[in-house]
């Protein structure tokens, strides 16, 4: 099974506590996975799904919201999406299930966003509109060099509204037009993560977050070994010693650390590649780089006083041989 596969069928498992959440999720599910149809002159609303699990889900939750029920049918993949494929259509009612859920506004106009009552809704609110917008057309590529998760979204309007939707959550996502198709992509690896988990995907952000870590660091191996530049090896040495120091000092001092003291410290093991000008651009609120050596340099002081009063290895102990790096 695919990634993507994993990750939908695990947030089907979700289901939002609130009403006005799951409207909003079901609402975003017909947006992007499908639209309005006009059948003989009346208004059916639709959409289609490569799993039957959420064509049913679809389904359930528009005669549990709405009292609509909806036919399901099978049919023929796309050349852009070849094999078989659900099609959901609520036939009877369509018009006013199509104003309920944002589609069409009161003038009977096809609305091109989202609508403002769900993207300005609560942090939950937020969350449904982004799960139905991934369970409909989204995908997420093994972590990488160009790991991503995107969403193909309809037009500009919807991508722009999913952007503020992310934004709302504290999420970095952009719009992207490629060939003329939209799509809002994420792309750093930590806020991947975390919309996994607004998503509801914890089991396999987990997964995700291993694989991500195991190819960063086969990739920083890979970097270590091609270095032809003597200085870059001596600094990627130096920052190989450096975290192991800091490790080393977080341990004997545990709880005692000082606070900042102590955060200086995790932003050099978190980044272990970054510069002292990049940690202090990490840090909440950002630092200079001099208060980031400084602090990490009282750190490490801090924590060889403290094994030499207690009688342990200091922070110079169980070092990595960087010689054979």
């Amino acid at each position: 099974m695919s990634l993507t596969a994993d990750v939908k069928l695990e947030i089907m498992k979700t289901r939002a506590k609130s009403t006005q959440a799951r409207a909003a999720e079901i609402s975003s599910i017909l947006r992007f996975g499908g639209g309005l149809q006009l059948i003989s002159g009346r208004i059916a609303v639709e959409a289609q799904t490569d799993s039957q699990q959420l064509a049913r889900r679809i389904g359930q939750e528009l005669l549990d919201l709405y009292g609509v029920r909806a036919k399901v049918s099978i049919v023929a993949g796309t050349g852009g999406r070849p094999g078989e494929r659900f099609l959901v259509r609520v036939f009877e009612n369509g018009e006013t299930l199509a104003r309920q859920t944002g589609l069409m506004d009161s003038r009977r106009r096809t609305v091109r966003g989202l609508p403002n009552r769900l993207t300005t809704g609560n942090r939950e609110d937020l969350a449904g509109i982004w799960r139905g917008a991934f369970l409909a057309a989204g995908s997420l590529t093994d972590p990488g060099r160009s790991n991503a998760l995107e969403v193909i979204t309809p037009n500009a309007e919807t991508a722009m509204a999913l952007v503020g939707a992310a934004n709302r959550l504290g999420i970095g996502a952009k719009a992207r037009e490629v060939r003329n198709v939209h799509r809002v992509v994420i792309r750093d690896g930590e806020e991947i993560a975390k919309m996994l988990k607004v998503l509801g995907a914890r089991e396999t952000v987990e997964s995700w977050e291993q694989m991500r870590q195991r190819r960063e660091t086969r990739a920083t191996a890979n970097r270590l070994v091609n270095f032809d530049d003597a200085n870059l090896r001596r600094s990627a040495q130096a920052a190989v010693t450096a975290c192991a120091r800091v490790e080393r000092a977080l341990e004997i001092l545990g709880t005692d650390a000082p606070e900042h003291l102590s955060y200086a410290g995790r932003l050099r093991v978190q980044y272990r590649d970054a510069s002292l000008d990049e940690l202090g651009r990490h840090a909440e609120p950002p630092m200079t780089k001099d208060a980031v050596a400084g602090r990490i340099r009282r750190l490490l002081a801090l924590a060889d006083k403290r094994a030499h009063e207690l009688g342990v290895p200091d922070t110079t102990a169980n070092l990595p041989n960087v010689d054979d790096m």
